[in-house]
């Protein structure tokens, strides 16, 4: 009996000891989350680190910048143990998060590589009780100078509702730059010119902007310096036309019903003129988001120069509405609505040959809503034109195309009546006068002037 009290004595004491040496010499280094806004450093920002240990809890956490021998502690915090009540409550911290400021030319750091040391540690028995020790150093570039951009075009004319060119160099790389007009970017690209410095922006001005908007050149690198460059232009006001246009019972019952408006097919039978109130739906919501399926082809642009000389105007052809229009819409007298026209209407025979109106790559064939059968042709640097209403697509993505070549005829599809082609001219994300891309006079003075011009320095 003596004897099992014994094991028994000794089972009490040896199962909490060893609990206890298992517990305290736990080998589970502490969980560290770093978050840096950037492996570039500009004059100050802001690190964020979490930090955790569930097992014997956080005893330090400290964290430095080192540059050529000079360290600066950014953070050094020291966690009091739970002792005794550990047992019974558990560790005292078990995690914390810091959101730490690096200030690099306080320190007296320069440009230049540097890095940032973490270390933390907990309350582990293990390495002659220093516990486990997270350690890890993050090599990061300190760059507190705001990229430098020299223009390189003089002058740049532009009007409401058009296109220009800016040509200017760069001092360094990964850079993003191009120009901001307004509240609009337009990205500029290398890849114009054999000097892989020189960047070429195509920007532009939509239908409703015009004297008095702002535009400048934007530079921001890695660390996210900027640098603000104005440049000398001009801009010339420009009225548009605006149209009536009579929504008649005849258009609405030939034209409505099959407009495929997917879910919302039986949307208006309750309405007191379905047919009519189906076309307010598809000239408001449906173009809307037509318009932005268009205009995000564009964006996504080869940084290679396609086209050459005048763009080509769908030959024997009328124009029968313009760029820019202000359409007012009347059902029975009465205005219903109001939309922009954002191209130009041209139209011959019906089933007319359309032709590419400059080489480039075709990015899209599809039909598209009011547009209907649709073509669009990059011809790099985010100048793209696009061909609507086809009644038969001749192409297909990806296809290398050449100025004259056949894509497609002429037709109705979307939301129109008579036979004709809708071409328009995008620039980045905004539609712009074709107008002036089917002028030779006026591409050599805004365009190719300034390419021969940067390449003659």
């Amino acid at each position: 009996m003596k004897r099992v009290a014994f094991l028994i004595l000794i089972l009490m004491v040896l199962i909490p000891i060893t609990w206890l040496l298992t517990y305290k010499f736990e080998g589970t280094k502490p969980v560290v989350d770093i978050q840096l806004p950037s492996l570039y450093l500009k004059k100050s920002y802001d690190m964020s680190l979490n930090v955790m240990d569930t097992k014997t809890g956080l005893r330090k956490v400290m964290v430095s910048i080192m540059q050529q021998g000079k360290e600066k502690t950014l953070l050094e915090k020291q966690y009091s143990s739970s002792g005794f009540s550990e047992f019974f409550s558990g560790p005292k911290t078990k995690k914390d998060t810091f959101v730490i400021p690096v200030q690099s030319q306080k320190y007296g750091m320069t440009d230049g590589d540097a890095i940032i040391r973490i270390m933390v540690s907990d309350y582990s028995w293990r390495g002659w009780n220093k516990g486990n020790v997270f350690y890890v150093e993050k090599k990061v570039i300190i760059d507190s100078k705001p990229p430098k951009v020299i223009v390189l075009t003089k002058r740049h004319n532009i009007e409401r509702g058009g296109s220009a060119l800016v040509i200017y160099k760069l001092f360094e790389e990964n850079i993003k730059s191009g120009v901001k007009v307004g509240d609009n970017f337009f990205p500029g690209h290398p890849g114009l010119f054999a000097n892989k410095d020189i960047y070429a922006a195509f920007f532009a001005l939509n239908h409703m902007q015009g004297p008095g908007i702002q535009i400048s050149i934007v530079a921001e690198d890695m660390a996210g310096n900027t640098t603000k460059r104005g440049f000398y232009y001009y801009i010339r006001d420009k009225n548009f036309p605006i149209d009536v246009l009579n929504i008649s019972d005849n258009f609405l019952k030939k034209v409505i019903p099959d407009f495929d408006v997917d879910l919302k097919n039986g949307f208006f039978q309750e309405a007191e003129n379905p047919l009519l109130k189906k076309f307010l739906y598809i000239n408001e919501e449906v173009r809307k988001n037509n318009v932005e399926t268009i205009l995000n082809i564009p964006q996504i642009s080869e940084n290679k120069k396609y086209w050459d000389g005048r763009f080509l105007r769908l030959k024997g052809s009328s124009k029968r509405a313009g760029f820019a229009d202000h359409r007012i819409y009347k059902y029975k007298g009465k205005e219903i609505d109001r939309a922009v026209h954002l191209g130009i209407d041209l139209a011959s025979t019906a089933n007319a040959t359309v032709k590419a109106a400059n080489s480039g790559r075709v990015v899209f064939t599809q039909l598209v809503g009011i547009f209907g059968n649709s073509v669009i042709i990059d011809h790099g640097f985010g100048l793209c034109s696009l061909y609507s209403h086809l009644s038969q697509i001749s192409v297909n993505k990806g296809d290398m195309v050449k100025k004259g070549d056949d894509i497609g005829f002429t037709g109705k599809t979307g939301l129109v009546v008579g036979d004709h082609l809708h071409f328009s001219m995008i620039v980045h994300n905004v539609f712009v006068n074709p107008v002036e891309w089917w002028d030779n006079s006026w591409i050599k003075n805004n365009i190719t002037s300034k390419i021969d011009f940067v390449n003659n320095m």
